[in-house]
């Protein structure tokens, strides 16, 4: 019976593009970290046509970027939670769709109060998407490929980062800056096409899925039975990642707002190669994702230490990233700057997937709700590190003062991770 019942879902059904099951779950969700990347810093690239047509100040463009960061931070303290009792598959399904609209309207702004109410309703689309995901991955991929997915979905992340600036140069060619937001919207309806087709709510409910597939699956409550969150002790257990998450988010948000900016008016760079170097930079995100979670993987399977899995991956990346930030603010070499910037951001990329580990190893049961509280670090900083640093550089006309605050709050990071204890599980009882 066994191997009649692998037979009919070990088919040719089981695979699609040579994938399990599990695997293409995971390759949607890395789509959707693309795309979504794509959406949210397209307007960086776009800023200085934007910026212009519009009359906006460095100081009003922060204020528009940082409205995302309003609904995206108050979310994570309930978004998980939604995934965690409805399920990811209508979670992210909806976010699909709004993610969409707000992205093709943005092409019809007229100013800074429609720029920054859409801004507004993409941040609530994308809100609940990274719990969601965080949920999906918890559900679908055993322990010991926890670090693997976060670094990998993140990598995906990071790369939609490094295409955003050639692909809307490119698209500018053919369309204005109002025609680009509409063609990007419409490139979002990939991943929910795809989200669709392969994504449930409960794994076992797949027709694909093997009896190996279904053993690998972590003992992770389905939300039919999935205990009560205790939100008081669960945030006191997070607030420590949390702060870890802020210190991180703040530097990942300068990079995402204002390195076409910083290229295209401290170095007197053209739009393309402006898109140009800022993709090269985003490009070592990329490959530090990806380290980030095999390393931290590794170094689980290696000494059944989370502690050391997780924490230690974070400190070095955010001490590396504070090393090679150091020469940007002390140079006016283009290539020396593009260089560091480079490194600087492949080490802070380390971080990514170790700091989205630890509310699963934390609360597997509520991984949703979890990694939420966690990402409210990141939302937060999503709201002051972009109208600071456009506030400050309007102040002073230097880049130099906007990016010392960065290179402060690795250092403070790196110490509060100490305080994080992936290593101890969450018990709604303790005190």
């Amino acid at each position: 019976m066994i191997g009649r019942a692998g037979q009919a879902t070990g088919g040719p059904r089981r695979r699609g593009f040579g994938l399990s099951v599990p695997s293409q779950v995971l390759a949607v969700l890395c789509v959707m970290y693309l795309v979504l990347y794509v959406e949210r810093v397209n307007i960086a690239t776009i800023a200085p046509a934007m910026t212009a047509d519009l009359g906006l100040t460095n100081a009003q463009f922060g204020l528009a970027v940082s409205a995302f960061s309003y609904p995206y931070a108050l979310i994570q303290l309930f978004g998980g939670w939604i995934s965690d009792r409805f399920g990811t598959r209508r979670t992210l399904l909806f976010c699909g769709a709004l993610v969409t609209v707000a992205t093709m309207l943005t092409g019809l702004v007229g100013g800074l109060a429609s720029l920054f109410a859409l801004r507004l309703a993409l941040g609530f689309g994308e809100g609940f998407a990274f719990p969601s995901a965080t949920r999906a991955i918890a559900t679908w991929l055993p322990v010991s490929r926890w670090g693997f997915a976060q670094g990998i979905t993140h990598a995906a992340a990071r790369l939609g980062n490094a295409l955003t600036p050639p692909l809307v140069v490119a698209v500018l060619t053919f369309a204005s800056w109002r025609g680009a937001f509409v063609a990007l919207g419409l490139f979002n309806l990939i991943w929910v096409a795809l989200w669709f087709w392969v994504a449930r709510d409960d794994p076992r409910s797949h027709p694909g899925m093997t009896p190996d597939d279904i053993a690998a699956l972590p003992p992770v409550s389905t939300r039919s039975k999935t205990p009560p969150v205790r939100w008081w002790r669960l945030a006191r257990r997070i607030a420590p990642v949390t702060a870890v998450d802020f210190c991180y988010g703040w530097t990942l948000w300068v990079f995402l707002t204002w390195l076409p900016s910083f290229f295209f008016k401290n170095f007197h760079l053209d739009l393309a190669h402006s898109a140009l170097f800022s993709a090269g930079v985003l490009l070592g995100g990329v490959a530090g994702d990806a380290v980030g979670g095999l390393v931290s993987d590794r170094i689980y399977r290696a000494t059944g230490n989370l502690q050391a899995a997780r924490r230690n991956v974070i400190i070095t990346g955010m001490l590396g990233a504070f090393v090679f930030l150091i020469p940007v603010v002390l140079t006016h070499d283009l290539t020396t700057v593009a260089i560091c910037l480079s490194i600087a951001f492949f080490f802070s990329e380390l971080v990514v997937a170790p700091i989205w580990a630890v509310p699963m190893d934390i609360a597997p049961d509520h991984a949703g709700a979890a990694s939420g509280m966690m990402n409210f670090g990141f939302g937060l900083a999503g709201i002051l590190s972009p109208l600071v640093f456009g506030a400050v550089l309007d102040l002073t006309g230097s880049w130099t003062a906007p990016f010392l605050a960065s290179i402060a709050l690795l250092l403070v990071g790196a110490g509060l991770s100490f305080f994080m204890r992936p290593d101890r599980p969450f018990d709604p009882g303790d005190a």
